[in-house]
């Protein structure tokens, strides 16, 4: 017995070191390939930004931008990467632009700066744009790993490769055919039963309750769409809302449905909650119906929904108030102006994320009684499948 904890132990040390190893590698292969094609600016920052580390503090103290009192630096910085790797520069930090967060840089310290040279003169030039993330970024996610697989056990550690496959059905398959020019809202609806139907099989395996929910989540996913296209239409948004969108018609050589665009961004956003729904309402009703297998379809059905009508209340907070979070900034905006809540609810951008939190919710609700009565279908009538029940896997 102590032996097989040991060996347990062991595995699960492997696996973890395994998960790593492949995310580190595969991850910035993923992103590799699905940029290098792409021109710099499509992704914010011109083909001169490079990253550069600060050698040395030249000069430092206050100045005044507008009513903003704020701290600046001269900085010496190394270019790091491109064609002028190894050149020394001197930029000024937080003089002539807002210093974001009032964040004083060190020797040591990474950014990105854009590099220019002066036509006439040759001279080279640099001023500064963001931080270096990536690191803090990469120690994060693997803390995530870690806390996945030490919580989850065995099926924290499914459930990374369940993200792995559906980062990769994203940008392998939904991003390149709706930049092809393919209708989004039908691309997202495959793309998203293809990874979740996935992620639910490799977490949950081949059993009853993962079938219950992946069929739950399949009508829950084309009804949620029929309703965000007629809540688009009733509400006449045109996907506009997002400055980000001016941007992407600049960049795409075919044109792309932005419509559609808003209406796959409303289907996507509720996924996570929408897994969390069905996987929970299926496995309540297996649960249910292990403890007591005499229950009537009727009782079991109106049990487990006292479960998921608790589940969707706490879940449609969830949902609103992560888009509300996304446009706070936004939000203290308007409030600062006084721009009339009446008027407000109208603008483009408000009206879409409303739109979006309430399309999303509903999809919620919908999910639950229908994930419901097919768990409770196949718990109450799978005697009645016959030999194909054994195809079927266990119960739970």
């Amino acid at each position: 017995m102590q032996s097989e904890k040991i060996v347990s132990v062991i595995i699960t040390i492997l696996a973890i070191i395994a998960i790593i190893i492949l995310l580190l590698i595969f991850v910035p292969m993923i992103i590799e390939s699905t940029f290098k094609d792409m021109p710099e600016a499509a992704i914010g920052f011109s083909s001169e930004t490079v990253q550069a580390r600060v050698i040395g503090i030249v000069e430092e103290g206050t100045t005044t931008l507008g009513d903003h009192e704020q701290p600046y630096q001269i900085l010496e910085v190394e270019i790091l990467e491109g064609e002028y790797q190894g050149n020394r520069i001197f930029i000024d930090y937080g003089k002539r632009q807002l210093m974001p967060g009032n964040y004083r840089l060190e020797a040591g310290n990474k950014i990105l700066v854009s590099v220019s040279v002066h036509p006439q003169t040759g001279e080279l030039s640099a001023y500064f744009i963001d931080f270096v993330r990536g690191g803090a970024i990469i120690w994060l996610f693997l803390l995530f790993v870690i806390f996945s697989i030490l919580i989850g056990g065995w099926r924290g550690l499914r459930s990374l490769f369940g993200i792995l496959i559906s980062i990769g059905i994203i940008i392998f398959f939904i991003i390149p055919q709706i930049i092809k020019g393919s209708d989004p809202v039908l691309i997202s609806v495959i793309g998203a039963f293809i990874f979740l139907t996935i992620s639910l099989y490799v977490v949950y395996g081949w059993r009853l309750m993962t079938h219950s929910a992946t069929v739950g989540m399949f009508i829950s996913l084309v009804l949620t769409s029929l309703f965000s296209s007629f809540a688009a239409n009733l509400t006449r948004l045109t996907g506009f809302g997002d400055e980000n969108v001016m941007f992407l018609m600049q960049q795409s050589t075919i044109p792309i449905n932005m419509r559609g665009l808003l209406l796959a961004g409303m289907i996507i956003g509720s996924l996570g909650v929408l897994d969390d729904l069905v996987i929970g309402q299926s496995s309540a009703v297996f649960q249910l119906h292990s403890v007591n297998p005499d229950l009537s379809f009727r009782f079991l059905f109106k049990r487990a929904m006292i479960i998921g009508r608790d589940h969707a209340a706490a879940s449609v907070n969830t949902l609103v108030l992560a888009y509300t979070a996304g446009s706070l900034p936004m939000l203290l905006l308007f409030s600062l102006s006084r721009i009339d809540y009446n008027m407000l609810i109208n603008i483009s951008f408000i009206a879409e994320e409303i739109v979006r939190s309430l399309v999303g919710t509903i999809g919620l609700f919908i999910s639950i009684p229908i994930t419901t009565a097919i768990a409770s279908l196949l718990a109450c009538y799978q005697h009645r499948l016959g030999h194909f029940r054994r195809y079927l896997g266990p119960v739970e």
